[in-house]
């Protein structure tokens, strides 16, 4: 112990090689935090090495290697004098803050998120995705979120940063105004306004996020039934050519079938076009306007009377109106002549009959007798 008591005292090298994936914040182990003036910090690519002096933040370095005096220490110096140079090393807690970029963390609605859709009106949506964070201002994310924690992982802060993300995302879809069935093609803008919100509040943890997607934003599991139902119907499209295409198949199926079976199959492709035709007649109408009721058509006038005439100790006939118009103009009819037709219960003269009344309407009447 004395022999490492001493290492630590004349070979001072501080540096943290990260052999973590999920390390932010890293609190480097020295015997009694004493360090030599001179000593050597390291702090590669993607880091950043934090100087806390007696519980006060003092000096950040980014990465390069510096060699520890008073003229690269400014904060510190104003802290502490080094008047004794060797024979006074300080006391000094070094943090390394992971700078580099951690993807892949993800988020998602716990509960669904109320909004009022264009198109089905109040509704519940559910999101998630993924996305990226970073340490921008070591000191301001040292101070505000890790205090003295040695080892700070990200799922210490990621929990934190998920709800922010969630309730983002629920206020921008609720005044996106952006009609459900259209979110998938903004996703990318919805993303950016998120990230846009967010970042913010994560400034004041000393934080950024590069990246965050909205991967998915689906519907509660009884509308996508019903959407699933309606592109059904929309697959089919045109029932007409659903059938063709039925009767078709089976026609092939049963040209590959031979005897038996390709009356079989023969029988089998008339059921299906029947059933085709069928489902295109009931189907045909679905999604229609329910059409008005067709009116009655008129009733088919009454059949014209037939007349039997009587002359000379004879029945001739039966005559229609024209054809009695044609006769009383040859005088082969007069207002004299006994007609009969059906449903009259004897022979009557002509001019006592109302639907010849019309015939001698034009005729005079015979002439008086003379002298």
């Amino acid at each position: 112990m004395v022999f490492g008591f001493l290492k630590g005292q004349f070979i001072d090298v501080i540096e943290w090689t990260d052999d973590s994936r999920d390390t932010l914040v890293y609190r480097f182990e020295r015997y009694g935090n004493t360090i030599m003036m001179g000593a050597k910090l390291t702090v590669r690519e993607g880091q950043a090495a934090v100087f806390i002096h007696e519980g006060q933040l003092a000096d950040v370095f980014g990465p390069g290697l510096y060699e520890l005096q008073t003229n690269n220490m400014p904060i510190m110096t104003a802290l502490q004098s080094w008047s004794m140079g060797f024979n006074s090393p300080f006391k000094s807690e070094v943090y390394f803050v992971n700078t580099r970029r951690f993807p892949g963390l993800k988020w998602g609605t716990q509960n669904p998120i109320m909004l009022r859709d264009p198109e089905f009106g109040p509704i519940r949506l559910r999101a998630f995705g993924s996305y990226a964070v970073r340490v921008t201002d070591p000191a301001v994310f040292l101070k505000e979120i890790v205090g003295t924690d040695g080892e700070f992982t990200q799922d210490e802060i990621s929990g934190q940063i998920r709800n922010i993300v969630v309730q983002k995302v629920s206020q921008s879809l609720a005044a996106s105004g952006i009609a459900a069935l259209d979110m998938a093609a903004n996703t990318q803008d919805l993303s950016r306004i998120v990230r846009t919100g967010i970042e913010p509040t994560l400034v004041e943890y000393g934080l950024s996020m590069p990246e965050l997607y909205i991967e998915n934003i689906s519907l509660p599991p009884e509308v996508e039934k019903v959407l699933d139902q309606r592109s059904s119907m929309g697959i089919v499209g045109d029932l007409n050519k659903y059938t063709q295409f039925s009767a078709a198949q089976a026609m092939q199926t049963a040209a590959g079938a031979s005897g038996d079976s390709a009356m079989g199959a023969g029988l089998g492709m008339g059921m299906g076009m029947g059933m085709a035709q069928s489902m295109a007649q009931a189907m045909g109408g679905m999604g229609q306007p329910a059409a008005a009721p067709a009116a009655a058509p008129p009733p088919p006038p009454p059949a014209a009377p037939m007349f039997h005439v009587a002359a000379n100790g004879q029945t001739t006939g039966p005559f229609g109106t024209a054809q009695l118009q044609a006769m009383l103009t040859a005088g082969q009819f007069t207002r004299d002549s006994l007609v009969w037709t059906q449903g009259m219960a004897g022979w009557v003269k002509a001019a006592e009959v109302p639907a010849l009344a019309s015939l001698f309407a034009a005729m005079p009447p015979p002439p008086p007798p003379m002298g």
